[in-house]
């Protein structure tokens, strides 16, 4: 019976391996699994694009029957996932570990990208049926188990928070007193563009942003100088988040590849799956 329950074992971690999360894992069958899974996901998130066009009936019928491939492939990546979950908490019993895994995001959204399909199943209305489609579009989330990208969003978005906000808020000061100087400057020349300070905050966003939509302008010298002044204070000051982010990528990214390298030399037990301390 052991001998029976720990090949049972064995065999869930192999499937484990070939779908979990690799980080600087060389596995050749478990590069052509990600390599196979995210070429699904694109090509679905393409054709859940292409279903929103008015084609004929028959190209429809070939979308919707490669949507269904799509749902079945990825409603069993989901249940495999979830099944083995229980080698990414090793420390906490198979049921509790499910769910913990059921509650994160990437499993979140690995449900809702299937999850309209079976809404009909539960008898919800077309309505909601054609808003929850939607968020087929989740699909593309998927990708950052096979790319970092996301993760390092997230990561530097939390690390340099502080930073972030303290320049976000200069900037939104700097467009304030910008809107209410303009407002004071053109409001004469053009009451019908500058009728007021939240109309002049729209040239003050688009100037310090170097957008310069071109609807909203000063015509009056006094303004044309405020604009260029404003104008360079803005490219300035836009930077500021930039070098931040710049800076947060390099140092996320450095401690990714070091922890990749570490990930790399971690062995596990080939009976129960678990990490070898």
């Amino acid at each position: 019976m052991k001998t029976k329950e720990s090949h049972n074992k064995v065999l869930e971690h192999k499937i484990y391996d070939l779908i979990r999360d690799h980080d600087g894992n060389d596995d050749m069958a478990a590069n052509i699994v990600d390599g196979v899974l995210m070429i699904l996901i694109i090509i679905s998130v393409v054709v859940a694009f292409l279903s929103t066009f008015e084609i004929a009936n028959t190209y429809m019928d070939i979308l919707n029957t490669m949507e269904t491939f799509f749902i079945f492939i990825f409603s069993i990546e989901y249940g495999i996932r979830l099944w083995t979950s229980e080698f990414l908490y090793p420390d906490l019993p198979p049921l509790k570990a499910r769910l913990k895994y059921a509650l994160t995001p990437m499993a979140l959204i690995d449900l809702l990208s299937i999850l309209p399909f079976f809404l009909p199943f539960f008898g919800v209305s077309t309505g909601a049926i054609r808003i929850m489609r939607i968020v087929r579009l989740f699909r593309v989330f998927k990708i950052n188990r096979y790319t970092d990208s996301l993760y390092l969003i997230g990561a530097v978005l939390r690390t340099r928070a502080s930073q972030l906000i303290s320049s976000i808020v200069v900037i939104l000061v700097l467009i304030f007193i910008a809107a209410m100087l303009m407002y004071d400057v053109e409001h004469a020349a053009q009451p019908d563009k500058f009728n007021n300070a939240l109309s002049a905050m729209w040239w003050a966003m688009s100037t310090i942003t170097t957008v310069g939509y071109g609807d909203i302008y000063p015509i009056t010298t006094f303004g044309r100088i405020l604009s260029a002044i404003v104008t360079f204070l803005g490219i300035g000051l836009t930077a500021i988040p930039t070098g931040i982010l710049s800076a947060g990528f390099i140092e996320q990214t450095q401690l990714l590849n070091k922890k990749k390298e570490k990930n790399a030399h971690v062995e596990t037990c080939p009976h129960c799956g678990k990490p070898v301390h």
